[in-house]
């Protein structure tokens, strides 16, 4: 779930690559790294890498010069959080100089490198991106282009990608089951390629269309050309991004996700019912509320809300001083700290109330246990919880770092254990079905066009 950028300009694409990054920060927060190139009378890349938050200051950025650059931001799944698997990787090739960025997981990356390392091949880093650099070296054909195909045609899994070679040229390849998503725009005449459409609103480009899966985009200064060399599949577009990944402002596989998360709290609404306590002798309106978990829960709530026909209330407050997503840290010591950081209550909502507490997704449970003591210790009489997914129950193999499925409270407990352990009064979530309906499927899910199998063990090969 890492966020990549490829932006054109007529002599500073740094900037737009920066500003991009920044605009993808919620993507990946342990690297981030920039490549450029300058052509003309000085053939030469330049590079920066760096760990955590997209920081980058003046000088840094007047040394990366060239008017073609591509970015990442990383959120670490394969080989370990090291700054020597920050992106962009670079490669001197029998092409010339070639840099990547790749987001995704490759499933057979270690069964290549190892027959590749008794082959005598060197590789820098832990990360399965280089191995598709090595793929790429290896490959017999005569072009780039046809050398990158043949390279892709070799791996297994996830991956949508960028690759920046020294006659400047982007090469752009969403996989053929498009699990993760990329992103066409325009900006001063040039063509640009990001994870996420936010990035078009912040740096002021014009949206034009999202890549298909299968489909590879070269790009150069002059415009793009498009194909489609690999074997059709069905798509198996990530659910988890319309649940919690993307920012709510993209356009993600033709949906708005602040309007998908909307449709799940309705959804979520009419499966759980609304709650009703006769005994206080007052309406459900004056005794329940329903309070978002900020910030990917916002939408969900106001859906629930809507639906209930309860009041929506900020119970927890999200600090702006903390920004850091506690989900994607990578241990569970960081998870618990920064959920501590992260949120504060507001007493004099919760105080004597019923809260029905709305959030996306429970993945490992370290977030949950921790909120729901806060807003019990600022007076709440009773904690419901309302889900707007199904319980996460299996490991991602496509670009989730969650290793295996003990990491997953879900795979260890059934809903009642789950409440109990996070000591609430009530914990429901939405079905799966329910789930695609929101999103405007209602067919078998065998025939579903999105991955869902860290709900239902259902992974696309």
């Amino acid at each position: 779930m890492c966020g990549i950028i490829g932006a054109f300009s007529k002599d500073d694409a740094v900037s737009l690559v920066v500003s991009g990054l920044i605009a993808l920060q919620h993507c990946g927060q342990e690297t981030f790294g920039i490549l450029t190139y300058e052509g003309k009378n000085r053939q030469r890349f330049h590079s920066h890498r760096d760990r955590g938050f997209v920081n980058v200051d003046q000088a840094t950025i007047a040394r990366l010069a060239g008017s073609v650059a591509i970015g990442h931001v990383r959120y670490g799944t394969s080989g370990g959080n090291h700054l020597r698997n920050a992106q962009p990787f670079f490669s001197e090739t029998r092409f010339g100089g070639i840099g990547i960025a790749h987001n995704g997981n490759l499933l057979n990356a270690d069964t290549i490198r190892a027959d590749h390392l008794k082959r005598g091949s060197r590789f820098q880093s832990t990360s399965d991106t280089e191995v598709i650099l090595d793929l790429i070296t290896l490959s017999k054909k005569e072009t780039f282009k046809e050398s990158l195909i043949d390279a892709l045609n070799k791996v297994r899994g996830a991956y949508s990608l960028l690759v920046l070679t020294e006659d400047k040229h982007i090469f752009c390849v969403r996989d053929p089951r498009g699990f993760h998503p990329l992103s066409l725009g325009k900006k001063d005449g040039y063509y640009m390629l990001a994870t996420e459409t936010c990035v078009w609103n912040e740096i002021g480009a014009e949206y034009i269309r999202e890549l298909q899966p299968g489909e590879m985009i070269d790009i150069t200064e002059f415009g793009y050309e498009s194909s489609f060399p690999f074997e059709k599949k069905g798509c198996a577009h990530c659910i988890f991004r319309q649940v919690y990944f993307a920012r709510p402002d993209s356009l993600v596989d033709g949906l708005q996700v602040s309007a998908s998360r909307y449709r799940i709290g309705k959804v979520s609404a009419k499966e759980a019912g609304i709650l009703y306590d006769l005994s206080e002798g007052l309406p459900v309106e004056d005794v329940y509320f329903v309070s978002p978990v900020p910030e990917s829960g916002i939408g969900a709530a106001e859906g629930f809300a809507k639906q209930s026909g309860l009041r929506l209330k900020r119970g927890l407050i999200r600090k702006r001083s903390y920004a850091a997503r506690t989900f994607i840290q990578p241990s569970e010591e960081l998870r618990v700290e920064g959920a501590r950081r992260k949120y504060c209550t507001d007493n004099g909502v919760l105080a004597g109330k019923k809260v029905i507490l709305v959030d996306d997704s429970i993945v490992r449970g370290t977030t949950f246990k921790l909120l729901v003591k806060m807003v019990r210790e600022a007076g709440a009489k009773e904690v419901h919880i309302r889900i707007s997914s199904p319980p996460f129950k299996h490991r991602c193999i496509y670009g989730i770092d969650t290793p295996s499925d003990e990491e997953l409270i879900a795979s260890r407990m059934d809903v009642e254990e789950m409440r109990k352990f996070f000591s609430a009064d009530s914990l429901a979530f939405v079905s799966l079905d329910g789930l695609r309906h929101a999103l405007g499927e209602d067919t078998p899910i065998e025939e579903s066009r999105y991955c869902t199998a860290c709900f239902s063990k259902i992974y696309p090969e």
